[in-house]
């Protein structure tokens, strides 16, 4: 079974990056300056996507492949029929004055020299695939603003993050090109209903020992859990894959969300998985999680991490899906290994590392944990770190670290966050460990953790207790 050493080890792996015909279809109107995608499933001979891009006139010449390495060559055809074979380098193209329209194959099962199976570039089995949209879109290298963009697919139903108009096309704009998501094509379907908010869900493969409505409602159990955190789901749409790894029973072997718009998230799932494993799974309710939160730009992935490897813990013993005990049990034992990890580097430098991942993680784990201890100690137990998410979330999809610490100091009343923060960053990571857990009531004794009253034990309890959502469903 998987530990989270492993998970570190998958998303390294993840994060690794490891001719062409005519197809049919109609050409876009000539009054559109829409750019057009037409995506064609196939297994003929192998599976593997056939696509079509329509260039409006003057359009900017210079495309990439934002995460390369399947794409060998592509076929350009001017307005005269005139066509010129092209031949990515580490991914960009450059498209020839005056052609219109732009021609490659993907292939979705890859050679070991490809990169063999890849959550990014190809996973699948029959007719039942995952794939990035990173991987497999042909993009503008500069996306001009504005730019407004029609896709289309056929050969196999496709779950994509966006959802079609009623004649199967969508209508995305130039942003979206950008983070493409996760998408799958073919496979099965299901659904998820968290309140008002359906999680659509493609089934990309065969499962030993699970029915479909059994990982459904696994993915819904984690999308009540978010709600234990935010007052309502996030998203009113958000799309779900879930595929087999043959040879494993671990529920969640590895999830991943990318921060599409609407979010996509992916999950590999043990073929030999069984419904009775769920109940100890944490994976799942790690991705939404990150739902909860804005998207950080620049990135700041010690402070989301750590933020969704927090609640993951306070989700689930809130659910009542594990005791408050072994809520900080798995906590505990968390920042164990990541201050194994850190030895004696600061903050800092831990988070610097971002293949660090048990330092990183846990590192952030413990800020956000400080970082709600400190909100409700300010306000008399009136303000806490969800609250921060609350107000974020009227703020827009993304903010800044800078943001993220002002939302902070308005919940708190007063500045809190850069003082943490700095507080935290030049000493050794988690330096304050020992006396925040003794404050709390937290005791690690040889046979597990202890919970007991101590001068802010009440706080705890109000940290890994229930809350009444909004949109309970």
């Amino acid at each position: 079974m998987k530990t989270r050493a492993a998970r570190a080890w998958l998303l390294c792996l993840a994060l690794t990056l490891g001719a062409c015909a005519s197809v049919p279809l109609a050409a876009p109107r000539e009054d559109t300056e829409s750019l057009r995608y037409n995506i064609a499933y196939t297994h003929d001979p192998t599976p593997r996507l056939d696509v079509e891009v329509f260039l409006p006139r003057k359009f900017p010449r210079e495309f990439l492949f934002r995460q390369p390495g399947r794409v060998e060559s592509l076929t350009a055809v001017d307005e005269a029929g005139t066509r010129f074979e092209l031949f990515p380098r580490n991914g960009q193209v450059e498209v020839p004055e005056g052609a219109r329209v732009l021609r490659y194959h993907y292939p979705l099962a890859a050679s070991a020299q490809q990169g063999g199976r890849h959550l990014f570039g190809g996973m699948g089995e029959g007719d039942a695939w995952h794939v990035a949209g990173k991987a497999y879109l042909l993009t503008p290298s500069r996306v001009p603003p504005g730019l407004r963009v029609d896709l289309t697919v056929s050969g196999t139903e496709p779950l994509l993050p966006w959802k079609p108009d009623a004649s199967g096309v969508y209508h995305l704009r130039g942003e979206d090109l950008i983070d493409a998501g996760f998408h799958a094509f073919g496979g099965r379907r299901c659904e998820a209903h968290v309140g008002a908010s359906v999680l659509e869900v493609a089934l990309l493969g065969r499962f030993t020992h699970l029915s479909d409505a059994e990982i459904c409602a696994w993915l819904e159990q984690a999308g009540r859990e978010v709600i234990t955190v935010r007052k309502r789901f996030p998203y009113p749409r958000v799309t779900v894959r879930v595929v087999p790894v043959p040879g494993e029973d671990t529920p969640g072997v590895f999830g991943m969300v990318q921060w599409s718009s609407p979010p996509s998230i992916s999950i590999l799932v043990g073929q030999d998985a069984t419904a009775a494993s769920f109940a100890r799974d944490w994976v799942a309710i790690h991705e939404m999680l990150h739902l909860t939160h804005p998207t950080l730009l620049p990135r700041v992935a010690w402070l989301t991490e750590g933020l969704a490897t927090y609640y993951t813990e306070l989700a689930r013993a809130r659910s009542g899906r594990q005791t408050a005990q072994q809520a900080w049990q798995e906590l505990t034992k968390g920042f164990a290994r990541g201050q194994a990890a850190a030895g004696s580097r600061t903050m800092k430098a831990v988070v610097a590392q971002e293949h660090d991942f048990q330092g990183l993680y846990w590192s952030g784990a413990f800020f956000a944990l400080h970082l709600d201890v400190e909100l409700r100690r300010v306000t008399h137990g009136r303000a806490r770190l969800e609250d921060v998410l609350e107000l974020l979330a009227t703020r827009g999809p993304t903010a800044s670290l800078e943001g993220f610490g002002a939302a902070v100091d308005t919940v708190a009343g007063q500045p809190l966050f850069d003082a943490l923060l700095a507080r935290h960053l030049p000493v050794p990571a988690f330096s304050e460990l020992g006396p925040l857990l003794e404050t709390l009531g937290v005791r690690i004794d040889p046979g597990g953790v202890k919970l007991h009253a101590a001068p802010d034990s009440g706080l705890r309890e109000a940290m890994d207790g229930g809350r009444t959502p909004d949109d309970a469903g």
